[in-house]
């Protein structure tokens, strides 16, 4: 009983361990892009409690950051987010049931596999960084706090770093100030885009965000469930994700959800922070399909309360789990590819990276180039 209390306490704690990759997407297309709170939340919710239910170890949800940045920069409409989470849905559902995603995985070195995700921890470790430095005394109190905490697994890290973070801004900012909230009882509004919202829904948001869907949401977020959950994440293939991230976008998209996606940065959070099962993530979904129904527009004030400089410490050490979780390393080629790939991936984006790191590791092992 001892230990199922522990792992209860660990998966609550892992279940907040994502925010910061999470958050400041999720907030970004709420408050700057014109999204419903509602709507949003409601749709994550479903789509966390499904994918707990389903695999049984913590893959996360997450927004799609490429999609995210397109509403920010190119104020996409909430019908051209709707069209580019239907294109995705669409298109990884061919991806699962022709086969290709087997493919794709089958004819991916694990050299590249290992590049994108080395790539995507070090990025995440950099963001987090410059959340940090957005409030530094907060941001490095926290980050020593959770660093002298780290090893010990009575204590709920990020529970720990969130709470405490909250409380602390509010001692170091005296005008900051607890959000005021209205109860009540809402649903999602139906959101059908029109054909004219696929256009920019395809070139803007569709287009640049597939390689980077395909790369760290299938390939390394099936290649890294392995490393971490070898005799549990049986179910952790890269059709399967390809089937849940589809139907979870086909169905999201109406109820006026945000484009989501799986992750292998996610998967480092949940597990770092001590998520071992599904539950990690049900937990996740209850919270925010809570929120949003109760709380409907406000709801968002609720998450948008934890500092940003908080958020930071959470993506710095889930950055430093991926990179330092690194197999399939084991001769020279391979490592000349997976440098390529992290540069590459850090430098421009993991979708460039995986597209130069095939030929690279193909032409060294074919002796066609000789270092």
């Amino acid at each position: 009983m001892h230990s199922n209390l522990n792992n209860i306490k660990g998966d609550i704690s892992g279940s907040i361990g994502d925010l910061g990759t999470f958050l400041p997407f999720v907030v970004g297309v709420i408050t700057l892009g014109g999204m419903d709170a509602t709507g949003v939340l409601f749709a994550f919710g479903l789509m966390y409690i499904f994918t707990g239910y389903f695999y049984q170890v913590p893959v996360p949800v997450q927004p799609m950051k490429i999609i995210g940045a397109a509403v920010l920069v190119h104020g996409l409409t909430t019908g051209e987010i709707a069209a580019s989470g239907i294109l995705m849905g669409l298109t990884l559902l061919v991806f699962a049931f022709t086969g290709l995603v087997d493919k794709l995985a089958y004819l991916t070195p694990a050299s590249v596999t290992a590049g994108i995700q080395a790539g995507l921890g070090i990025s995440l470790a950099l963001l987090g960084i410059k959340f940090i430095s957005s409030d530094p005394i907060l941001g490095l109190t926290i980050l020593i706090i959770m660093f002298l905490l780290m090893g010990n697994p009575k204590i709920p890290v990020s529970l720990v770093a969130i709470g405490g973070g909250v409380i602390l801004a509010m001692i170091i900012h005296t005008e900051l100030r607890l959000p005021a909230l209205s109860i009540g009882f809402n649903l999602p509004h139906l959101i059908l885009p029109q054909w004219s919202d696929f256009y920019r829904g395809f070139t803007l948001a569709f287009l640049p965000q597939l390689p980077l869907t395909l790369t760290n949401s299938v390939l390394v977020t099936a290649a890294f469930a392995q490393e971490l959950y070898p005799d549990r994440a049986h179910k952790v293939s890269e059709r399967n994700l390809c089937l849940t991230l589809g139907i979870g976008n086909l169905i999201g998209m109406p109820l006026g959800g945000f484009v989501m996606c799986h992750g292998s940065g996610g998967m480092a959070a949940h597990h770092r922070f001590g998520g071992r099962t599904g539950l990690t993530t049900i937990i996740m979904g209850a919270f925010l399909l809570s929120i949003a129904v109760l709380l409907g527009p406000s709801s968002i004030k609720v998450l948008d309360i934890i500092p940003r400089a908080v958020l930071g410490c959470l993506l710095f050490y889930s950055g430093i789990d991926l990179t330092t979780n690194i197999k399939g390393l084991d001769n020279k080629n391979s490592i000349y590819t997976f440098v390529v790939v992290v540069i590459i991936s850090i430098a421009i984006n993991p979708g460039v990276g995986f597209l130069a790191g095939i030929p690279v590791m193909y032409l060294l092992n074919k002796g066609l180039v000789k270092l």
